[in-house]
Order: structure tokens, then sequence, then C-alpha cells
């Protein structure tokens, strides 16, 4: 960890082999290895056979850190992520408004425009782009703690296409990314945070209301 830090490594960036890696972190090689075993357990190193070490593109974030897959309730555990994403996202894209780069907003509209082109295709691919698309809203924001904790909460995006989705929820999804993608572009911290905050509560409301119904019918 030391030997990454201390020479700005980052997403991609590939290590010495394993002989020059030893001399340098001055170990022995059976030692490094255990070392790497390590970090890969982590998410922090990616070894590809034939091709060397890397640092992990998703780096220190390990699969399912908070354990949700461990919870039986699925469909609590989406509620209650919306929850905490209600009290977190929209603060976020306030950040995101005064914080973000013309790079990232550029990315951002890209991202936006693919949503809306997979949608259009009846693709289930918009809901990994819908999730990329909060990823980079979070590191827009430029709270580092909070870009990480917000990738991870985020889950509730692709546990909630799976409990509910329609062509009217499709429909607001391609509004409402339009509707913070502008605030974000205009630099408007208060008119983000309230557009972000009208999505999650929309897509909180569609999820109550498909619960009740499927209540009724049993």
């Amino acid at each position: 960890l030391n030997y990454i830090i201390t020479n700005n490594l980052t997403t991609g960036d590939k290590l010495p082999n394993e002989y020059k890696l030893a001399e340098e972190v001055n170990v022995g090689r059976s030692t490094l290895r255990e070392a790497v075993r390590t970090l890969v357990s982590r998410n922090i190193l990616e070894v590809r056979q034939g091709s060397g070490t890397y640092i992990s593109e998703n780096t220190g974030i390990v699969d399912d850190p908070l354990g949700f897959s461990f919870v039986k309730d699925t469909l609590k555990l989406t509620e209650d992520l919306f929850e905490i994403r209600y009290l977190l996202e929209p603060r976020v894209a306030a950040l995101a408004a005064t914080n973000a780069t013309d790079d990232q907003i550029e990315e951002l509209d890209k991202i936006r425009l693919e949503i809306e082109e997979k949608i259009g295709a009846f693709s289930d691919e918009h809901i990994e782009k819908d999730i990329e698309f909060h990823k980079l809203v979070s590191e827009m924001s430029g709270n580092v703690a909070m870009s990480n904790l917000v990738s991870i909460i985020n889950q509730s995006i692709s546990r909630y296409y799976d409990y509910y989705t329609s062509n009217r929820i499709k429909d607001e999804t391609i509004v409402s990314h339009r509707e913070i993608m502008d605030a974000i572009k205009s630099r408007d911290p208060i008119l983000a945070e309230d557009v972000m905050r009208i999505h999650i509560v929309t897509n909180r409301r569609s999820l109550s209301q498909n619960k009740k119904n499927n209540l009724k019918k049993e």
C-alpha cells in the first residue's frame, strides 16, 4: 500500500514485475506474492493472466462491503437504500453543481444520452448506465468519502428495477436525468439538490405503490 501511495499509482496503472518489485520494497518474492493476494482480495490490485498486476478499477471497494447480499428481505433493503439516498444524494448533487469540472459535465451528458438510447432500444443496459450516471455525480461532488459511499448505496438502482419497471418510470428517468444534468451544467446547486430529491422521491413512491398493488392482489 505504501508503495502504491508513494508512487502515486492510480486506476489501471501496472506494477513492476515480481522480481523488480520485490527488490524495490525489499522483501522476498514469496512475501510479495502473499501481499499481492491480500490486496487482490481487497480489490486494490488485479492480476491479469499473461499481462501483469494492475491497480483495480474500483480501488479498495470490495464487492458488497456492507453485506447487503445477506439481507433476506430484499424489498425492505431496497426501500431502506432509497431512504439513505434521499438523505445523501440531493446534497451530493448540490456539491456537484459547485465543484464539477467541465470535462466531468461533458462525460455526464454523454452517459445521460446513452441512458436515453438504451431505453429507446428497450435494452436493460440502461440500468448499468443509470448507476454509472449517479456514480459520476457523486465523484463530481469533490467529496472523496461521499463518492465511495454513494457508489455502494446506489446498488438500490439495480434492485429497484428488479421490483418495478414501466414505460412511465423509464420516461421519468429520461426527464429527471436531463433536469439533473441541466442543473449541474448551470452551476445551480439549489436546483440540482431539488431535482435530485424529486427524482428519488418519485422512484420511491412508485416502488411503494407497486408494493401496495401486489399486496392487494395477494
